[in-house]
């Protein structure tokens, strides 16, 4: 299965609003361990480990780039 990077949220101002309000009240440790567990859930429902490997790529390049750029 390959990544879809392109735009695929039917509904993505719905999405993001949920997203918000998932992490509202949290502290930062609860926030990070919702995210985790957000990330866990949607790797399992995916299940392709080369479709996760490529996401976990992409992912790494957006957060620093520069490191992204030496591989």
């Amino acid at each position: 299965m390959a990544l879809n990077t392109q735009p695929n949220l039917a509904r993505a101002d719905d999405f993001y609003e949920a997203l918000i309000d998932m992490h509202r009240d949290l502290d930062d440790g609860q926030s990070q361990a919702a995210n985790a567990q957000l990330i866990l859930l949607l790797a399992n429902h995916i299940g392709n480990h080369d479709t996760l490997a490529a996401a976990m790529e992409l992912a790494r390049q957006g957060a620093a780039p520069e490191i992204g750029a030496q591989a």
